[in-house]
């Protein structure tokens, strides 16, 4: 009798279709698309009998009754695995996960380019005052090339929080700009961290003494307004803030305080608290402010490579592969003897 093959979900939404194009060639394969749910029966229908539950990482992109959440989990007990469309986990309990017996996978490092020539982005055009210089030219004249001069980020250190994927390209690609680069991250070795081009330090030296701190965390309950009024006023006066990481690590209404006050010299920022953030938001009002709509990570290319990559993550796990981005190792004993026993 031939093996039941493994379901895979997923919604409706945005995603390069090298992914289903890989899930339909699989023989061992069914994947199941559903439209965007709206109420939590929706949901259940579109996990009905599914092994592996594909889901955006962005909290803001579907409704929250489609989080693996404790109560989702209760409600389809009979998943296995569930696999992020990108780096970031934000829609995903992952300790429930592990207590279930279900593995999370990510795409750690798909995006990591994009995302790092983004962070460069930000912050050119803020210590370069790039757009202030733009605004000011579509808007009025009276003004003089000396009222918008900038900086250059040579000589400049750029303080790194968070140096796995992103932050360690962040870190080549500032080196090659002349820039002198610390970085903290709890995760790894101070060894390592030079090994990855930066000189390592303590979360408090960083803010302290960086000219440009740049957030490359995950949100967790760890990081969640890890930046607060305090942090942004043990910043250097006239340093700069970046975060291409997740919305809520900062104190976006301390951030805007710290910014009107003179204290920090401008802000490139990529994630909101929610997304998009409203019209009147106080940040969106300010001049010194370049903003983005979490599209640091959204380009062909990264795009591309999340869906190849987490494709084949999904068909590796299929055959039997142990993922090779695989959030919650600890659950993977009780996922493969699950595994074993599904009819």
């Amino acid at each position: 009798m031939a093996a039941r093959k493994w379901r895979v979900a997923r919604f409706d939404i945005h995603i390069d279709p090298r992914f289903d194009e890989r899930m339909k060639s699989e023989p061992g394969i069914e994947l199941v698309v559903s439209p965007i749910p709206r109420s939590d029966e929706d949901v259940v229908r579109a996990l009905a009998g599914v092994d592996i539950y594909h889901l955006s990482s962005a909290r803001n992109e579907v409704a929250k009754f489609a989080f693996v959440t404790p109560r989702l989990l209760e409600l389809n007990p009979h998943l296995l695995a569930v696999s992020t469309y990108g780096a970031g986990y934000d829609s995903v309990d992952v300790d429930a996960c592990t207590k279930a017996g279900i593995i999370v996978m990510n795409q750690a490092g798909a995006n990591r380019d994009s995302v790092a020539e983004h962070t460069f982005a930000l912050m050119l055009s803020v210590v370069h005052r790039l757009v202030e210089s733009d605004h000011a030219l579509r808007t009025r004249r009276g003004f003089t090339r000396e009222d918008l001069m900038g900086h250059e980020v040579k000589g400049m250190t750029l303080g790194i929080v968070g140096i796995g994927h992103v932050g360690t390209s962040v870190a080549r690609l500032a080196a090659a700009f002349g820039m002198k680069v610390i970085a903290t991250d709890p995760f790894v070795s101070e060894a390592e961290i030079r090994a990855r081009g930066a000189q390592p330090v303590s979360f408090d030296e960083l803010v302290s003494t960086a000219d440009v701190v740049s957030l490359h965390c995950p949100r967790d309950k760890t990081t969640i307004n890890m930046m607060g009024a305090a942090q942004f006023a043990a910043m250097k006066r006239g340093s700069y803030f970046i975060t291409t990481a997740r919305g809520g690590i900062h104190d976006e209404m301390a951030l805007a305080k710290a910014l009107e006050s003179g204290h920090l010299a401008g802000a490139g920022l990529d994630v909101w608290e929610p997304e998009p953030p409203p019209l009147d938001h106080p940040l969106l009002k300010l001049p010194n402010v370049f903003a983005t709509y979490h599209t640091a990570g959204v380009t062909y290319e990264a795009r591309r490579n999340i869906a190849i990559e987490g494709s084949e993550q999904i068909v590796g796990l299929t055959r039997g592969e142990k993922p090779p981005r695989l959030v919650n190792p600890a659950a993977w004993p009780a996922f493969e003897a699950r595994s074993r026993a599904r009819k």
